[in-house]
């Protein structure tokens, strides 16, 4: 039997009306896996008193878990600036009352540094943190649950590469490490559009760095910052994840490669190939879905996820009935997204 022609009208009307916030919208069946849906917890990290400023958010989050608790590294938004600290919890239900330390104490010292980064290198058994500090930094430890144990800053290039500097570059931050067997990849972004890359050999880490290159290249807002690339286990998929902007808030795309070296394209049918917006998780309580890491199921350099395993990404967002012109000010919280039903990532259990 025909359908009536005012089904099919409404039929395309409601597919359109799920284009959401951007992007071309394609008219079509598309299988349930194909696409990401979340479900959130409420805010579980938040700014605690300091005696020595006022802090206004808690962002950035970089976590792993290991010796049977959460481990998670931040940035601090204060009065004072812009700093790190380290809070840690068994499970998500204690995250709020998990003491949050400041790393200024120990060996890395005040100054400016945000946008954290930790992992395991098996091959050095050494604890990393990277962070921004203008550039790229890193410092590390032999015992993570120790905040007071991180080494003095030390810089990943004796050089910044011309890619980055004006006029041809805009700067760069979100740094971000990844390595397969034989190399270790940096990645950042530079809130101008660009997904830039840096290498090394494996054996070389953390020296060596070089051959930095742009490997993806978009509008400024569709891909701006704090990228995160992972191994899918028991595949040969690699994974990016980078935020956007869209009339709606903050949101993250996801595009999948075979190597890290390879190719990326879109690996979700959502309009520009979504990740986490406003439009695909339940019981939001942010505006949008800004910088954050999934929660992976190894703590070391080869930043493997399970797809086997339900989908958690914790995540930044703030309040958007609270307005400010000072970025600075924006009072960010930290939350956790978990994943419903079936997914891009999830189709790859084997």
């Amino acid at each position: 039997m025909k359908p009536k022609k005012s089904s099919i009208r409404m039929a395309l009307l409601a597919a359109l009306a799920a284009g959401g916030f951007g992007g071309s919208n394609v008219i079509a069946c598309s299988p349930a896996n194909s696409v990401f849906n979340w479900t959130s917890s409420p805010p579980l990290i938040a700014p605690q008193p300091d005696p020595h400023q006022t802090i206004y958010g808690v962002k950035d989050p970089s976590i792993v878990y290991a010796e049977g608790k959460y481990h998670v590294f931040l940035t601090t938004a204060g009065s004072a600036g812009w700093g790190l600290g380290y809070t840690s919890f068994d499970t998500w239900a204690n995250a709020s009352a998990a003491k949050i330390v400041p790393l200024d104490k120990s060996p890395m010292g005040p100054g400016y540094r945000a946008a954290p980064h930790v992992f395991y290198f098996a091959p050095q058994k050494t604890w990393y943190l990277v962070y921004q500090g203008g550039d790229p930094l890193y410092s590390t430890s032999t015992d993570i649950s120790d905040p007071l144990s991180w080494s003095a800053p030390k810089p990943f290039f004796p050089v910044i590469p011309d890619i980055v500097k004006a006029p041809q570059g805009n700067g760069w931050l979100d740094f971000w490490v990844i390595c397969d067997d034989k190399k270790c990849y940096l990645f950042s972004t530079d809130d101008h559009g660009r997904l830039l890359r840096s290498e090394t050999e494996l054996s070389q880490f953390p020296n060596g760095f070089h051959n930095t290159v742009a490997v993806m290249t978009e509008k400024t807002d569709d891909v701006f910052e704090a990228s995160n690339t992972y191994k899918v286990a028991n595949t040969n998929t690699y994974i990016t994840l980078v935020e956007a902007i869209s009339p709606k808030g903050r949101y993250f795309r996801i595009w999948k490669s075979d190597s890290l070296e390879g190719k990326w394209e879109p690996f979700s049918s959502a309009p520009m190939n979504a990740f986490a917006t406003a439009d695909n998780v339940g019981h939001i309580w942010s505006e949008g879905i800004s910088h954050g890491e999934m929660v992976r199921n190894n703590t070391d350099q080869t930043m493997t996820i399970d797809p086997c395993q339900p989908l958690e990404f914790l995540f930044q967002g703030n309040d958007p009935a609270v307005r400010t012109d000072d970025y600075i000010k924006i009072p960010y919280r930290l939350g956790v997204l978990t994943a419903k039903g079936e997914n891009p990532i999830s189709a790859l259990c084997r």
